[in-house]
């Protein structure tokens, strides 16, 4: 039986009245790919930013790793090891890819003000460990060709996958992907798939936010459906498509089972 990696207890979030999440309970298993889908408007990325504790919760728990998480900081969550993307892409333009993927360790740093200023060797042993690993994350992702262009400079999908290089340089347990193939054209939305497989493979949880049916099918072994900020349905691809209120409410007629 595999082991509660994240638990997120009856959490309930309103916006001026309006009730963005009611009551939500998800569970993600360690060793697990797990999606979220639903309708625009649904609450997913609410989720997503309480979980991260960008924003307070008005009810209900978090834990992580038994630990409940949803009372700290959000550089307290990244430091417990979960690191997300975003669904509008956020990569600093005007940086390096290195440079984007080196921010990514900066809550790990254990390298205070004064040594920093001083280049102890302390701090120079940490900045060459920091680069190492960026490295490593930058080739993981398959940017090793890019990695003095300016992020600007590179093309959508490839900034998609410096802002993944960046969550995944400091080896987080659990990533959180909002839309990781958005925008992307059938032949990058296969490379992210593989990736994501890829990444799975090495011993990270993936939790992840989509529309392209195509990806949440092929890699996702538990599917949650939110709907008006509301659980429906929770269960494996296959009892996914054959849940009518799913295909009511998301999937569509062509998801339909006679």
């Amino acid at each position: 039986m595999n082991k509660t990696l994240l638990q997120v207890e009856s959490v309930s979030k309103n916006f001026g009245g309006i009730s963005a999440l009611l009551n939500i309970n998800i569970t993600i298993e360690q060793g697990s790919i797990t999606s979220l889908i639903g309708p625009n408007g649904a609450g997913k990325t609410t989720l997503f930013n309480i979980i991260t504790n960008f924003i307070p919760l008005d009810s209900g728990s978090i834990f992580f790793r038994e630990e409940r998480i949803d009372v700290l900081p959000p550089y307290k969550v990244a430091n417990k090891g979960i690191q997300r993307t975003f669904q509008l892409l956020q990569v600093f333009k005007e940086l390096s890819v290195l440079e984007n993927v080196t921010l990514g360790m900066h809550a790990n740093s254990k390298t205070g003000l004064f040594p920093t200023i001083l280049r102890f060797p302390s701090m120079r042993i940490e900045e060459a460990e920091i680069i190492e690993q960026s490295m490593n994350a930058i080739q993981l992702v398959g940017l090793e060709a890019h990695i003095n262009d300016m992020a600007g400079q590179l093309p959508f999908g490839q900034q998609k996958l410096v802002e993944l290089a960046r969550a995944l340089v400091s080896r987080p347990k659990l990533l959180l992907l909002d839309e990781p193939t958005n925008g992307l054209n059938p032949h990058e939305t296969e490379k992210v798939i593989n990736l994501l497989n890829k990444i799975h493979e090495q011993g990270i949880n993936i939790f992840l936010i989509a529309h392209d049916m195509r990806t949440v099918m092929e890699i996702s072994e538990k599917i949650y459906v939110l709907n008006f900020g509301k659980k429906i349905a929770e269960g494996t691809p296959e009892e996914i498509v054959k849940n009518q209120e799913v295909v009511r409410a998301y999937l569509g007629k062509e998801y339909s089972i006679a």
